[in-house]
């Protein structure tokens, strides 16, 4: 079972030679705007390698020259690959920890009995498993006090100078631009010290460690003492990462942006994937920098760009525009501007569609989808219950109008993001009514009393009751319910899934197992979809969309054989957290203002998530705002482009599943 599908949605097919030039000259042009040395693979699998052999390098050339090799170690996420790659370097004999000495980069402060430890978390992935002596492995004291913290950060970079300074530091680029805890605006001249961590830091280390509670402050080496290294490998992966890369490699220096600090380290490396390396010039923005293996895609891309820059519609265009910018090589290839504009002028406008599910009995040569079979059985998998009225609310009505047999299945249920406010204003009205309809019995009021109770007395980082738990997720269900109502669902074609994953009761949730998937699969072999909706956001703050999208992928993947799956088309929509970027859209669906009012109404029946919804994110617009204004940006930039203006619009963009031989 593959429950790792979503990691490998390749939207783009890089050419090997941006990414992995083979000679010195072509890799200078090709990084002419990147500020520091940076290497790209195709794969986090691949990067973590190629660090693994880099540190090994390291360790056996310093204790051939002085007995001893000095790393400096960080314990995010990205690095965990890495560290599994040297375990196995290890126990093949090909590197010996023996006289290493690793210093712990950074520490929590203070560390609670089931709190997160970065020391703890470095032995669980690395050292417990290779052969270092115990005294060899120095971290942070714990039991330091705030009174006597800055005398102890300096004992440490004493500790460090008489170890003869760090030979090799190793860590992650941080999701805001941070390293190590540096977080935005440290100073280059900051040292070791005391460090308060930012909200979305907190939030990645809830996620990253599975905890409830997160310290507020921790101890970390500063920019200073880092740069201070003789070398240092940084690394990050995945698209969540795309714009702090960017922002660390190719533009200025900045305090906001900590590891931009590498540009002024003359032996800095930072290594990433292909998906986080989607911003940087040579992946983005090719032409600038090289002549270009042009396909479909990339010059959409490269004309939507040409567009923004000289604030023109496609269809206004000309060869000296083309020229100026560096696009020439679509006029040899073409011939004119007029050639190229007419092209993707055309693709773009075959993206729209007013008929998601396929228009009867029209000509669907240029249309996104086919217009037989009709009806057609439609699924749509929502992760949380509003994701689907949420991100596709609109084209979930067109499906419902156009007389599709559309089903909605709920993946969690969804409960933690129910606030105690929310569920006491159904205790208030039940006590009141309980006599009235005689349902005033002795269980209930104990059950009455025990909710008030714990809420009362609920500590931050409580996990709420199973039956608390059950309450909320009766309400989420209920509004969803009444949702799916308004926009023309039965009730038995509403589906909650509540895979088990989700159901912790906490905020950290379990692994995605065969249980999960076989929910999936049983209700796509009782409907037989011929078209599905997946979620294909996966940047929302605590993973849950990525685990749902894994694992309907999986289910695809497992039935894709099957005869109805073969005649099944999968789109995948967004617009919670993010919007799809023009040149990969391959179906728009507009949006009228009498229909933006009736998906803004959908999603208020959610009433829970309205203002007291806890996970909003870094956007503070509430979920109905940020899909608005993200529906009418896209039509927005069609309209920039010289395409119809409509108000608003909802993107998507088919998956295919992958074969045994991709």
């Amino acid at each position: 079972m593959k429950t790792n599908l979503s990691s490998q949605i390749k939207l783009d097919q890089i050419p090997k030679r941006y990414y992995a030039p083979e000679g010195e000259i072509e890799l200078a042009e090709l990084t002419r705007e990147e500020k520091v040395y940076t290497r790209i693979f195709e794969t986090a699998v691949d990067g973590s390698d190629y660090i693994a052999h880099k540190i090994v390098d390291t360790i056996k050339r310093n204790v051939d020259i002085k007995g001893k090799c000095v790393l400096a170690l960080g314990a995010g996420t990205s690095t965990h690959s890495v560290y599994a790659r040297l375990i196995e370097f290890c126990r093949l004999g090909e590197v010996s920890f023996q006289n290493v000495i690793v210093y712990n980069i950074s520490e929590f402060f203070p560390i609670q009995p089931e709190g997160p430890s970065t020391l703890q978390r470095l032995k669980e992935v690395l050292l417990d498993h290779v052969d270092i002596l115990p005294q060899n492995v120095r971290s942070i004291n714990p039991a330091v006090t705030k009174e006597d913290m800055y005398e102890y950060c300096r004992d440490y970079e004493r500790s460090i100078a008489n170890a003869g300074g760090i030979d090799l530091t190793v860590c992650e680029v941080g999701r805001t631009g941070s390293l190590a805890f540096n977080e935005p605006g440290s100073m280059a001249s900051s040292l070791c010290r005391l460090v308060l961590l930012t909200h979305e830091s907190r939030q990645k280390i809830a996620s990253d460690y599975k905890c409830e509670t997160v310290p507020t402050t921790a101890i970390t080496l500063g920019i200073r003492n880092i740069m201070d290294s003789r070398r240092v490998i940084s690394m990050a992966w995945g698209d969540t990462n795309a714009s702090t890369i960017f922002n660390v490699i190719e533009n200025p220096v900045t305090t906001a942006v900590p590891a931009s600090f590498l540009q002024q380290h003359s032996h800095a490396r930072i290594v990433v994937d292909l998906p986080a390396a989607d911003e940087l010039t040579r992946i983005s923005h090719p032409w600038k920098v090289t002549s270009c293996e042009w396909n479909d895609k990339l010059i959409r891309r490269a004309i939507v760009w040409l567009c923004q820059m000289t604030g023109k519609v496609i269809l206004k265009l000309t060869d000296k525009d083309y020229n100026d910018w560096g696009l020439g090589e679509l006029l040899a290839l073409y011939g004119s501007a007029y050639n190229v504009n007419i092209k993707v002028f055309n693709e773009l406008q075959h993206t729209i569609t007013g008929w998601p599910g396929g228009k009867p009995g029209a000509d669907d040569t240029y249309r996104p989808e086919r217009s037989t079979p009709y009806p057609k059985r439609v699924i749509i998998f929502s992760p949380h219950p509003d994701d689907d009225v949420i991100s596709m609310g609109a084209t979930f009505q067109r499906l419902v109008d156009q007389k599709h047999d559309v089903h909605v299945a709920y993946e969690t249920s969804g409960n933690i993001a129910v606030g105690d406010e929310d569920m006491m204003r159904y205790f208030l009205m039940m006590d009141k009514i309980a006599p009235m309809f005689g349902f005033d019995t002795d269980s209930y009021k104990k059950l009455s009393e025990d909710v008030s109770g714990f809420v009362a007395s609920k500590k931050s980082g409580d996990m709420d009751t199973s039956e608390i738990r059950e309450i909320k997720t009766m309400i989420r269900q209920a509004e969803a319910t009444i949702a799916d109502h308004y926009i023309g669902i039965p009730t038995d074609h509403i589906h909650f899934l509540r895979l088990p994953f989700y159901e912790t009761g906490a905020i950290k949730k379990g692994d995605l197992t065969e249980r999960d998937v076989n929910i999936v699969k049983e209700l796509l072999e009782k409907v037989k979809p011929q078209q599905i909706f997946v979620a294909g956001d996966l940047a929302d703050p605590h993973g849950t969309h990525r685990v749902c999208t894994d694992a309907v992928l999986a289910a695809i993947d497992e039935l894709k054989d099957e005869v109805w799956m073969k005649d099944c088309r999968v789109w995948m929509y967004r617009g919670a957290w993010a919007e799809w970027e023009i040149d990969h859209i391959e179906m728009a669906v507009p949006i009228s203002p009498e229909q933006l009012r009736l998906k803004r109404n959908s999603i208020l029946k959610h009433q829970s998530q309205m203002e007291n919804a806890p996970f909003l994110g870094d956007d503070d617009r509430l979920f109905w705002q940020r899909a608005e204004e993200r529906n009418r940006a896209t039509a927005q930039l069609y309209h920039n482009l010289g395409l119809a203006s409509y108000e608003a619009m909802e993107a998507f963009v088919e998956y295919k599943p992958l074969h045994d031989n991709d």
